[in-house]
């Protein structure tokens, strides 16, 4: 009895936004840190009701593992990228349109949150990680792939002088995502975001610290705008 009073008065907290994909064509996305394991519950328990597929992000693994066995097991769920995705993902394009690079291994959970965004959404990404410019020849043996792309989203911290490098050598959209990943004066991605915000190659975009989910969306209303 007690478990049906708490899963009612956990129930009437929440108000999921089912229309938004008719609006944008995007779905309501669960942003999973901060949220209780009942509402997540809950929340799961409402999407698997509606067509039966969600997206959450920043799901840590402790919370994850909190979940009951039984929502669990409808999950998909990564631990680097902290993302789960619940159901069946949107149908596959056929043509690979959206890459995802990194500037060091330390930037790759914020671009995997970015491919398993692009993933859930139906493109699968061209991905490629440690293209910092500290050594330049990784990225310009990459450039011929990278350039066959409509979009390509740049993940670095520190300098994040990936997204201007990039930038300069590429004609297609250019989407800067400044991470935490630095020392000292980086400041928690501070001062990638001032870099990237302040870059000299012309037409870079930038998102904001961390949001590998922030970049694939606009990722995707670019290639859906052509």
């Amino acid at each position: 009895m007690n478990d049906d009073k708490n899963r009612a008065a956990t129930a009437a907290q929440l108000t999921l936004d089912i229309t938004r994909a008719q609006r944008i064509g995007f779905d309501e996305a669960i942003f999973g840190r901060g949220k209780s394991t009942e509402q997540l519950d809950e929340i799961i328990t409402q999407l698997s009701a509606g067509d039966g597929r969600g997206l959450i992000t920043r799901l840590e693994p402790a919370a994850f593992a909190a979940l009951p066995v039984h929502t669990r097991r409808h999950l998909d769920y990564d631990s680097v990228s902290r993302t789960a995705i619940l159901g069946v993902p949107h149908e596959v394009t056929a043509e690979e349109r959206i890459g995802v690079i990194t500037a060091g291994t330390s930037d790759v959970p914020v671009a995997l949150e970015a491919v398993r965004t692009l993933r859930y959404y139906g493109e699968v990404a061209y991905e490629s990680y440690d293209c910092g410019v500290a050594g330049l020849w990784r990225l310009l043996d990459r450039v011929e792939a990278l350039r066959s792309l409509s979009v390509v989203i740049a993940v670095a911290g520190m300098d994040a002088a990936l997204p201007s490098v990039v930038g300069g050598l590429l004609p297609g959209a250019i989407i800067a995502v400044p991470t935490s990943t630095g020392y000292g004066v980086a400041a928690g991605g501070t001062s990638a975001l001032h870099a990237t915000l302040a870059s000299c190659a012309p037409g870079v975009v930038v998102v904001n610290i961390d949001n590998g989910f922030g970049a694939a969306c606009a990722a995707l209303r670019m290639v859906r705008a052509t």
